[in-house]
Formats: C-alpha cells, structure tokens, sequence
C-alpha cells in the first residue's frame, strides 16, 4: 500500500510556518527518508515528503543530491534527485527542518 511520508514521520501543526513534518518516534543522525525532489530537465517536482518541510536557519536534517544518468547509451536520460537526511539526532514530536535552498523565504 502506498503511503505518502515514511512511518516514523507524521504532519502537524508548526510553529514554524502553518503544517510541518514532526517526529513519530526518536529518530538518529543519518536516517535516510527518502525522495523530497526530483529535476527532470528544467522542472523540480516536490514530493509529499518535500512538501511540508520547513525552513530553519539551524536544520536537523538536509537535501542530499543524487545524479542519474545513462550518457553512453541511447535514449540518454539525465536526471536529480534529492533525499532528505537527519543531520542531528531528532527526539519524538520535533520537527524535522531544513535550511531553504530552492525557495526563497
């Protein structure tokens, strides 16, 4: 069954910026979510999981970038990706941050 937010994470209030991504259970440094974007040519595409982070000057978690490409066979396709990373340990119902990069704020 799909589920749009990995199961340790929930949506809820913010006291950020009105919905926010918080913590369902204690989370440790390096916990890898999954897909927040993806760059397909000139077009970013949010997911649900990227949807709702918000922006915090001192983050505990970050986008890290993964590139895809098949340049020596045809069709060529290249391609991102960005998941999102704890960059700190995160205690049961903090939310999870990270510092804007693609949007301004």
């Amino acid at each position: 069954m799909y589920k749009p937010l990995p199961k340790e994470l929930r949506l809820g209030f913010s006291e950020i910026h009105d919905i926010g991504l918080f913590a369902k259970e204690n989370i440790p440094v390096g916990t890898n979510f999954g897909m927040t974007h993806i760059q397909i040519s000139d077009t970013l595409i949010r997911t649900p999981l990227g949807g709702f982070l918000n922006h915090s000057n001192n983050p505990n978690c970050e986008k890290v970038k993964l590139y895809f490409t098949n340049e020596n066979k045809q069709p060529a396709y290249n391609f991102s990706k960005w998941n999102l990373v704890t960059i700190k340990n995160i205690k049961k119902d903090e939310e999870l941050t990270l510092k804007y990069t693609f949007y301004k704020i």
